[in-house]
């Protein structure tokens, strides 16, 4: 395994544009990230063992952007699966969400099925991806579970990178490692003992009463730190479930393969009846709100007032608006300052005839990568001729 490089700059851009907040409710602390409209049923992302609430911030990016709202929690420090299913019961009442469509990955996914177990009228949905039903092969692997709250944290952090495949990889899942190991890295002693004692704890997942048409099980075809035989026990279960399988992707297929996962996201959203409101993130991104369609004349009034001071602004000069909408730069007019430096220049229509079509943010685009001596340059061509030159 190759050392942990630095952070790519798409995540750094998520950070910059994407609020992290962190609450406590009760004697527990949770770490999540909430973006998109608020009037959409949310999907909440939940981790396995070496993932945080950042491992999922390529599926916020492109499924906001769509009109979903989507929800990525840090497992909090929990000890027992029924201590687990009360903090998270609570942790949506303090958020006010009372139905979600759960996505969990690896022990993520199986708390995603004992939730839903044990609350069956709040999950609508369920996608499970490389997860299993039982704890009894991983409680046999780990004799020395009982010891796991005085083990050093390093040597717990060693145990659960070990369960990371080494070795070459192709260059997507080399970085997908590379970011899960910088994520572990944050981890304290105790959130690692906690997820390795939830990974031994004695459960199994019960019958569930959501039909299996409600459910997505997205698995890699190459391989994964969880045994087949487990990956099969979970297929069995649910026999009419939707399948969405992977030729490649490794541990962390949200991270390596993102298109394909959004895509199987997407779909998996319109089957079971949520519907995106693209429209509303339109609004958001005029108006500075963190989700909500602004409806009211008050509100179209400020929203008009703080786009007539943006466009007054000199060239360079940000906005102080405190922003949770998805404003991922479209042109050089953008009034949230990108991390990387834009400008705009006039391109002939003669310099246009080998450029590619693509599609960003429901507007349709023409782009090219231009090298020179010192960078690689994305250029976007919209309208009549004007591009937005990005450096990357």
């Amino acid at each position: 395994m190759k050392g942990v490089s630095s952070a790519p700059g798409d995540y750094v851009y998520f950070k910059s544009q994407v609020p992290l907040h962190k609450i406590p409710i009760g004697t527990k602390q949770w770490r999540y990230y909430d973006f998109g409209p608020k009037t959409v049923p949310p999907l909440i992302c939940i981790p396995g063992i070496a993932g945080t609430a950042d491992v999922y911030y390529k599926q916020i990016m492109a499924l906001s952007m769509k009109g979903y709202r989507v929800i990525s929690v840090d497992i909090p420090r929990v000890w027992n699966y029924h201590e687990w299913i009360q903090a998270f019961e609570k942790f949506l009442d303090t958020i006010d969400v009372h139905h979600v469509h759960l996505y969990g990955t690896s022990l993520g996914g199986f708390l995603a099925q004992l939730f839903a177990h044990h609350r069956p009228r709040r999950v609508k949905s369920l996608v499970l991806s490389n997860t299993y039903l039982d704890t009894r092969t991983f409680a046999a692997a780990m004799p020395w579970a009982p010891f796991v709250s005085w083990t050093p944290s390093f040597l717990l952090k060693r145990y659960v990178l070990t369960g990371i495949r080494d070795g070459p990889h192709e260059p997507f899942i080399a970085d997908s490692v590379d970011f899960a190991v910088s994520q572990v890295e944050t981890l304290s002693k105790d959130d690692l003992a906690s997820r390795l004692t939830l990974t031994v704890d004695a459960a199994s997942v019960g019958s569930l009463l959501l039909s299996d048409s409600s459910i997505t099980i997205m698995d890699t075809n190459d391989y994964c730190a969880i045994p087949q035989h487990l990956k099969d026990e979970l297929t069995e279960r649910y026999p009419e479930a939707r399948r969405a399988y992977l030729k490649t992707g490794g541990d962390f297929p949200f991270l390596s393969r993102p298109d394909e996962v959004n895509l199987h996201l997407q779909l998996h959203l319109r089957r079971v009846g949520v519907e995106p409101r693209p429209e509303v993130v339109k609004s958001i991104s005029k108006g500075g709100a963190d989700g909500t369609d602004g409806n009211s004349q008050s509100k179209k009034k400020t929203d008009e007032e703080k786009d007539d001071r943006n466009n007054n602004m000199p060239q360079g000069s940000g906005s102080s608006s405190s922003d949770q909408s998805p404003t991922f730069p479209e042109s050089s007019g953008s009034s949230n300052d990108p991390p990387l430096p834009t400008d705009t220049i006039q391109l002939h229509s003669s310099s246009m005839n080998n450029l590619i079509l693509v599609q960003l943010a429901g507007e349709v685009y023409q782009s090219c990568v231009v090298f020179t001596l010192c960078y690689c340059t994305l250029v976007l061509v919209h309208g009549g001729g004007f591009i937005s030159r990005q450096l990357v």
